[in-house]
């Protein structure tokens, strides 16, 4: 109880005011939970470090969960109790944007609090149509209109030029950011090639490099190419 009277910084208010007390391997820790809807998870503080008050993992995690706005929201507040009444409640009572899903294999997604800037939905579109194969003018679909717009008919979607030239866009940045990748690479690149036909008869050539990159392995496709009739 004594530490909790210090505990008067607004980042406190996004997680349960009352930590769970564990011991790990004979120490002793605080367990802060989020207080995100959906979200599971726990910030440990060990008592017996010299950071034991430090906030920063706390604060990373409310950036994430809770969205950069919401934090700065906090950051212009007095202290705890004012962020937990006026700006914590109003998001949890408003529960527009789900937080959580379950991702099979791949363990759990989650979403921040606030909806997103115009930058952001930009963004999205441009991985989404790209991942999934999706045309540009889906973003003009009644039904994707509907969800997106139900509940907050404000919200920007842009349209499918603006999505066209996001995407294009993306994609050169991308090339440039590759090819400094592979010419700035000091250890062993192989490259390799693929030849298929697809579904229209035409004859199509693949070109990639792998290599290892901070531990993990790379493919990156470099090119495709149409091959000419002899």
């Amino acid at each position: 109880e004594q530490l909790m009277k210090e505990w008067i910084s607004p980042i406190y208010a996004f997680f349960d005011p009352t930590p769970a007390i564990e011991s790990i391997d004979g120490r002793r820790a605080h367990s802060f939970k989020c207080m995100g809807k959906g979200c599971k998870v726990t910030i440990r503080r060990f008592l017996d470090k010299k950071d034991a008050r430090s906030t920063g993992n706390m604060r990373k995690h409310v950036k994430s969960c809770w969205g950069d706005d919401v934090l700065q929201a906090a950051d212009e507040a007095r202290n705890a109790d004012e962020v937990r009444t006026k700006i914590v409640a109003g998001y949890l009572k408003d529960g527009s944007i789900t937080t959580a899903f379950e991702r099979k294999g791949k363990g759990k997604v989650t979403y921040s609090h606030r909806q997103h800037t115009r930058t952001e939905t930009r963004a999205e579109l441009v991985r989404w149509v790209a991942e999934s194969l999706r045309p540009f003018d889906i973003v003009k679909d009644r039904g994707f209109q509907s969800l997106m717009k139900t509940g907050r008919p404000e919200y920007y979607i842009p349209s499918p030029s603006t999505v066209s030239r996001d995407v294009r866009l993306v994609f050169a940045k991308t090339r440039q950011r590759i090819a400094k990748m592979i010419n700035e690479y000091e250890g062993k690149l192989n490259f390799t090639t693929d030849g298929w036909s697809s579904p229209n008869h035409r004859a199509l050539v693949a070109f990639s490099a792998h290599l290892e990159h901070k531990g993990v392995p790379l493919s990156l496709p470099l090119d495709i190419i149409e091959v000419p009739k002899v």
